[in-house]
C-alpha cells in the first residue's frame, strides 16, 4: 500500500475540502431520518447510522479500504472553519485529512478529523490505517455521535473523486470515557450509487 504523508507543520496548510451546502440538517433531522425523496434508505443507513463508514464500504465493495494521509497539521487553537463542535476538542490540536480508497484505488470518501495533538498517537499507532481500523486494534469503545449532515458542492472534492456534485457529507464526534475524543467530517463520492442505487427515490418509491 502506497500512503502519502504531508510532514506536520505549524503553520496552516491549505485549507481543508469542507462542502458549500446547499442544504444541511442538524439533529433534529438526524434522529427522524429524511423523506425517501431526499435521501434513499441506503444512503440513510451510510451517513444517519452509528456504525464503522470503512467497515460499510469495505462490505459493499469486497475489497480493503485503504487510507491516503494527504495532511497531518498542528493547527493549535484555531478554529480552522470547522463545526462548532470543534471547541469540544481539548486544544492545541492536530488536523487529520485522508481519502478513503478500495485496494484497486478507487476513491470512495473524504475526511478531516481534529485531534488534542497530544493524545493522538495514543489513538492513531499508525496514522496511514483508516481510524476504525486503528482503534479496533487497541480495542478502545467509542460512541459515534452524529450532529450535522451536508448536501453540496466542492470542486476540490470533484476533482479528487472525479465525479461532479452535489456530494452528501456529515460530522460526528466520537466519544471515549464521557468525553470527546475526535470531530469527523466526512464526504461520500457519488460513485457508491453503483453499491446503494439512487441518492434519491422518486415519490412512487422507485
Amino acid at each position: 500500500m502506497t500512503t502519502i504523508i504531508t510532514p506536520t507543520t505549524t503553520t496552516l496548510p491549505t485549507a481543508w475540502h469542507c462542502l458549500d451546502p446547499i442544504w444541511q440538517g442538524g439533529e433534529e433531522e438526524i434522529q427522524k431520518g429524511l423523506p425517501h425523496t431526499q435521501l434513499a434508505p441506503a444512503w440513510q443507513l451510510l451517513l444517519l447510522g452509528d456504525g464503522s463508514p470503512t467497515r460499510h464500504l469495505q462490505l459493499l465493495t469486497c475489497e480493503p479500504i485503504e487510507v491516503d494521509v494527504i495532511d497531518m497539521s498542528l493547527i493549535g487553537i484555531n478554529s480552522d472553519n470547522a463545526p462548532n463542535l470543534i471547541e469540544t476538542v481539548p486544544g492545541p490540536r492536530l488536523r487529520r485529512q485522508v481519502w478513503l480508497r478500495t485496494s484497486s484505488g478507487k476513491r470512495l470518501g473524504y475526511a478531516t478529523s481534529w485531534w488534542e495533538a497530544s493524545h493522538v498517537d495514543e489513538f492513531l499507532q499508525n496514522r496511514s490505517l483508516p481510524i476504525w481500523a486503528s482503534l479496533a486494534r487497541i480495542r478502545t469503545e467509542l460512541y459515534r455521535d452524529i450532529r450535522g449532515i451536508y448536501y453540496g458542492y466542492s470542486a476540490a472534492l470533484e476533482s479528487g473523486f472525479d465525479q461532479v456534485g452535489p456530494f452528501w457529507g456529515r460530522h460526528y464526534l466520537f466519544w471515549h470515557h464521557g468525553q470527546p475524543l475526535t470531530l469527523i467530517y466526512e464526504v461520500f463520492s457519488p460513485y457508491l450509487t453503483k453499491y446503494l442505487g439512487p441518492t434519491q427515490l422518486s415519490a412512487d418509491g422507485e
